[in-house]
Formats: C-alpha cells, sequence, structure tokens
C-alpha cells in the first residue's frame, strides 16, 4: 500500500506537463485565430470602402521636338536635362538655300506687281482708244446728219430744175450743176456712212481688247496672290530652319550634333512639360464597378515614401490598355483565354505640394481610391 502511494506521487508531476502544454498551445492558437479574423475583418471593411493598385505611374505632358524640314545643324543650343521656355531657340539649321528661296520669291512677285503696271497702263490706252472712237462716231454722225440735209437740199434743187427743164425755163447748164450737186452729196453721204461703219468696228475692236486688257489684270492680280503665297511659304520654311521649344519644360538627352544631316519629321528628343502631373492608374475590371469621377484618392510614390499626396478620379479610358496596343489581340483568330483586363483611370492632384514640381514621369505609385 504504501509503495502504491509512493508510485502515485512520483507519476503526478509527470501527468500535469501535458496538460499545461495543451492548454499554453490552445492559448496562442486562439490569439491567432482572432488576431487573423480581425485583420481579415479589418481587411474586408477596408476593401468595401477602397479599392487599390499598385499598377500607376506618374504622367506627364511630353512634346517631341521635330524638325519640319531637312537641312544640316550649324548650332545646338541646348544640353540634357537643361530647363528651356516655350519659343526658345534650340537647333539651328543651315538656312542659305532657304534664304536663296525668300530672295527669289521676291523677285517674282516684284515682276508680277511690275506685270500689273504694264497691264493696267494698257488698259488706261485701250479705254482711250475706245473713247476716241466713240468720239469719232459721234463726230462722223454729225457730219452724216448735216450731208443729209445737203443732199435733201440738192435733191429738192434737182427735182425742181427737172421740171423747169422741161419748159426750157433754165438752161441745160444749171439742171446739169443741179444733178452733180445731188449726185455730190449722194456720194458724200455713203462715205461718211462707210466711215461711220469703219469707226464702228474700231470701237468694237477697241472694246474687245479693253475686255482683254482687263481680264489680263485680274490674271496678273492672280499671280501676285501666288507670288505673295511663295513668298510667305519661302518664309515660313526659312523660320523652320530655327527648331524652338514648344512648351515650357526640361529638355531629355539630345540626339544631335553639328554637321548632322536631319530629316523632316524625324523625331529628336522630347521636351517635357513644366505643368501639374498626373496619375495614370490601371485597375483590373473587377475593381472598376464602384470607382467615379470626383471621387478622394491618396497616393503613395516610391520616390517619397511616408509621403501622403492628395488627388482625385479624373476621368476613366474608355476602352481598356489592350485596346490601345499596337498589335490589339483578337480573340476569335485563335484559342480563348481568359485574362483579366485593366482600365487605366487618370487621377489628378488636387493639393499644392512641395514634391509636385520634383515628380518625373514614369514614377512608380500606390493608389487608394475612397469609394464612400
Amino acid at each position: 500500500m504504501a509503495q502504491n502511494e509512493i508510485n502515485n506521487a512520483q507519476q503526478t508531476p509527470e501527468a500535469e506537463a501535458p496538460k499545461k502544454k495543451s492548454k499554453g498551445f490552445m492559448i496562442v492558437l486562439a490569439a491567432l485565430v482572432l488576431g487573423g479574423g480581425g485583420f481579415g475583418l479589418t481587411k474586408y471593411i477596408h476593401a468595401q470602402h477602397h479599392e487599390e493598385t499598385d499598377d500607376a505611374q506618374i504622367d506627364a505632358n511630353i512634346s517631341p521636338v521635330i524638325p519640319r524640314i531637312s537641312g544640316y545643324v550649324v548650332e545646338v543650343r541646348v544640353k540634357d536635362n537643361q530647363k528651356v521656355k516655350a519659343g526658345d531657340t534650340l537647333i539651328v539649321l543651315d538656312n542659305r538655300s532657304e534664304m536663296i528661296a525668300v530672295q527669289q520669291a521676291q523677285a517674282a512677285l516684284t515682276a508680277a506687281q511690275n506685270n500689273l503696271g504694264v497691264a493696267q497702263a494698257n488698259t488706261a490706252f485701250s479705254k482711250a482708244n475706245v473713247s476716241s472712237y466713240e468720239a469719232n462716231i459721234t463726230t462722223v454722225d454729225a457730219q452724216i446728219e448735216a450731208a443729209q440735209i445737203t443732199l435733201r437740199r440738192a435733191t429738192q434743187d434737182y427735182d425742181r430744175y427737172a421740171n423747169l427743164i422741161k419748159d426750157h425755163s433754165i438752161t441745160q447748164q444749171q439742171f446739169e450743176q443741179a444733178e452733180a450737186a445731188k449726185q455730190s452729196a449722194e456720194r458724200q453721204l455713203s462715205v461718211l456712212r462707210g466711215q461711220k461703219n469703219a469707226a464702228t468696228r474700231q470701237t468694237s475692236a477697241a472694246n474687245s481688247q479693253s475686255n482683254a486688257t482687263s481680264q489680263q489684270i485680274g490674271v496678273v492680280n492672280a499671280t501676285i496672290q501666288q507670288r505673295q503665297a511663295d513668298l510667305e511659304n519661302a518664309k515660313l520654311n526659312l523660320s523652320y530652319t530655327a527648331i524652338i521649344a514648344p512648351s515650357d519644360g526640361v529638355i531629355s538627352k539630345v540626339n544631335a550634333q553639328v554637321g548632322q544631316f536631319l530629316q523632316a519629321g524625324q523625331s529628336l528628343f522630347s521636351v517635357i512639360a513644366s505643368t501639374a502631373p498626373w496619375v495614370v492608374a490601371n485597375f483590373k475590371e473587377t475593381q472598376v464597378e464602384k470607382i467615379r469621377v470626383g471621387q478622394k484618392v491618396i497616393i503613395h510614390i516610391d520616390a517619397y515614401p511616408g509621403h501622403d499626396f492628395q488627388a482625385k478620379v479624373s476621368s476613366l479610358s474608355p476602352a481598356t490598355g489592350s485596346r490601345f496596343a499596337l498589335l490589339p489581340p483578337d480573340n476569335a483568330s485563335g484559342n480563348f483565354v481568359k485574362t483579366v483586363q485593366r482600365l487605366p483611370i487618370k487621377i489628378e492632384f488636387t493639393m499644392d505640394d512641395q514634391y509636385l514640381k520634383e515628380l518625373r514621369p514614369g514614377l512608380n505609385v500606390d493608389v487608394d481610391v475612397h469609394l464612400d
């Protein structure tokens, strides 16, 4: 009996040890379960009022510097990462051929203007001729009227003398004189009518010439306008020999050297505009259901950790990013594999932050959209 009590006393501590270990494990497990549940609940509640993504970057206006005409570089006035103002000259091209083109266009314009003076003088001369011929016609008309009066009088005298000659009241000589006077008046009237017809034809020809010279003035005026356009175009090309900054900003790497031949339309480098940047966030299509324009956004930028940038949703893209790719996917062309699409959303900063001027396009950011 005593031996049994001794054995029971020795076995009691060993039996209590597993009980203590089991109790501690349950406490730790319960703490983990409660902590995990609380963390999960917090994340769930947060997810109901927020949409987040790290697929986002800073963006800004980037203007390419492109020559409008071809030419050789004679001067490069900027360096990499240099700040410039809109209108600053960046690169100067050889402009000798363009200056010659301007001089040629100016000479052609001067010649056309001189031709206009000649055409105007010819028109004035033609109009003067028309007036002269019309005056001649008026004079001939007056002479014809006088000749008709003379003929009428000579005819009356002839008729009277013809009656008198029958009864020998006048001499034969007097009758012949009256007859000669009548014939002379008739010939004179015929000559004057011929002169009038000639003057009329001359007047018609002068009118035609005057109309032609007047139309020539219109042709010369059109030529002058064309020459003026050629001159303006030549001056415009001359201005293009100075490549200027399209906006205020910072120059990227300058890819141009003195002596290099540049082709029109060749991209040289870019000017990153100094205007306010923005953020383009690519949300999954399953995230955009509750996102609306104007919602508050908190932005964290990797380059400035711990700093909150205030912003708002500005606009949503009309199509997913894949539709703007160089080779958009065509699901009808092969086996279909469903891929979650992303919709670009533009986000604008709402507060004047000291770091905004330091932001550079392409910086990675984390976006938190407040759905409430």
